[in-house]
Formats: structure tokens, sequence, C-alpha cells
């Protein structure tokens, strides 16, 4: 008998799911709103090493040398 008709004859059983379908997609949203949270908590971040007036302003010596 050669190893594919072997294979094919067999019949296995899946293994039994740990919970609901369903739940698995709660997690996946839970994850990522939780993300979504961190990410949005870290909004400002990038401007909080300069004032937030005009852009160009004269006493300004960011990106000068």
């Amino acid at each position: 008998m050669s190893l594919l008709a072997f294979t094919a004859s067999e019949g296995h059983e899946l293994a039994p799911m740990v919970m609901d379908p369903i739940w698995f997609a709660v997690i996946a949203g839970v994850i990522f709103l939780f993300l979504g949270y961190v990410v949005w908590s870290f909004r400002d971040v990038a401007n909080r090493h300069n004032p937030h007036g005009p852009v160009n302003d004269r006493d300004s010596t960011h990106g000068t040398h």
C-alpha cells in the first residue's frame, strides 16, 4: 500500500477547540481596542519638545547649527 493511499484512508478526528469561536473574535477585539487606546494616548508626544506657536519663528533655534 502506498503512503498516499494510506493517508487518504486514515480518518482522523479533529482536536476539540479550547473555547467557542466567538470568544476568539472577542479577545482579538479587546486587544485591538487596547492597542488603539495606547496609540491614541501618544498622539501629541512628537510635538512636546517645541512650543505650539508659529512655524516660522525667528527666535526658534531648532534645526540650526
